[in-house]
């Protein structure tokens, strides 16, 4: 198979991408901490300008690139297939930080809990006694026994002796299935991380929006209550989203953080069956019918595709800049 070179020309960091191969998977795969979000095309993270050579786009959300951006050279790496040698220039981005070497780490299972029909809690303490330090909202790829490694976010604070895991048992996913049916205690796992880039910018000083659907809450629930303990004052408003009363969790925990901090509001949101105190419709819907004006906010999502597209545009509708919107998408079982 023939390779292209990808060229960055800040840093005259070189790789090749192999045939097939979009530039931020070659990146990836190189060892090149690259900024990027949902790697789906959906919001923008990956934005990068194309200096010279060719390449093929594979579909996108418009949101996440718009006409006028792909007139002037923007590309989005996680959709760009070189067709040619290409040099890249990284544009301006608030991501620095996330930029921290991958680390290859072995843990123990050490505890298991069932927080719905079908999302497990995993507690995982490493081997290295150390506490792990990672952004709040970034993700860890993890194997379970023989399964193939799935990505899966933080739920607890950076810092903590063990880390947090939700996981849904998609139909059809080895991974989730040997988790939610082999997987015990004690048990050991590997661990690569941490990684992505919607975390929690802790230098914004204006409101926060936070909108999580089903399993999404885990890296909501890790941005929340960083953002309270290290004394972010601002105005923060969480929107939880599920089909039906029994895919609800974390009420309890969220309404006694809602309690001890007067800045956060709790929204929990069902589109089925009428559950009590909790908003019925679309999790989109409603956090936009409260929130009109969403200029100087900074808006962190954690779902599916579906619900990223929804909020992506709902938000963009309301002022806020694409830059200020960080995305977590899930979509491997």
């Amino acid at each position: 198979m023939s390779s292209k070179t990808i060229i960055i020309r800040q840093t005259g960091t070189q790789f090749d991408a192999q045939e097939g191969q979009n530039i931020l998977q070659a990146a990836l795969e190189n060892g090149i901490v690259y900024p990027y979000g949902c790697r789906q095309g959906r919001c923008g993270g990956c934005k990068t300008r194309l200096v010279q050579g060719q390449v093929d786009l594979l579909d996108y959300s418009r949101f996440a690139l718009t006409e006028a951006q792909s007139a002037r050279g923007l590309i989005l790496a996680c959709r760009a297939i070189p067709r040619s040698d290409v040099t890249l220039d990284w544009i301006g981005t608030d991501d620095v930080r996330g930029r921290v070497p991958l680390r290859q780490v072995e843990g123990t299972v050490v505890t298991l809990e069932a927080l719905t029909h079908d999302i497990r809690r995993v507690r995982i303490r490493l081997a290295d006694e150390q506490p792990l330090m990672f952004f709040a909202g970034q993700y860890a790829d993890i194997k379970f026994g023989q399964a193939p490694a799935r990505s899966y976010c933080m739920a607890n604070r950076p810092g903590e002796a063990e880390l947090e895991f939700h996981i849904r048992r998609v139909p059809g996913g080895v991974a989730s299935a040997y988790v939610h049916t082999v997987l015990e205690p004690g048990e050991r796992v590997t661990l690569e991380l941490p990684k992505g880039t919607s975390y929690l910018r802790e230098g914004h000083g204006g409101p926060m929006l936070c909108i999580a659907g089903g399993a999404g809450l885990a890296p909501i629930k890790s941005i929340v209550e960083t953002a309270l303990a290290s004394g972010m004052s601002q105005a923060i408003h969480v929107y939880f989203g599920v089909r039906e009363g029994r895919d609800l969790y974390g009420l309890e925990e969220f309404r006694a953080l809602a309690r001890d901090y007067p800045t956060l509001l709790f929204t929990p949101v069902v589109s089925g069956i009428p559950v009590a105190h909790c908003s019925r419709g679309l999790v989109t819907d409603i956090a936009g019918s409260e929130q009109a004006d969403l200029r100087g906010w900074k808006v962190y999502v954690a779902g599916s595709p579906t619900l990223v597209d929804a909020t992506i545009g709902m938000a963009l509708k309301r002022g806020l800049k694409i830059q200020d919107l960080h995305a977590q998408i899930y979509v491997t079982p």
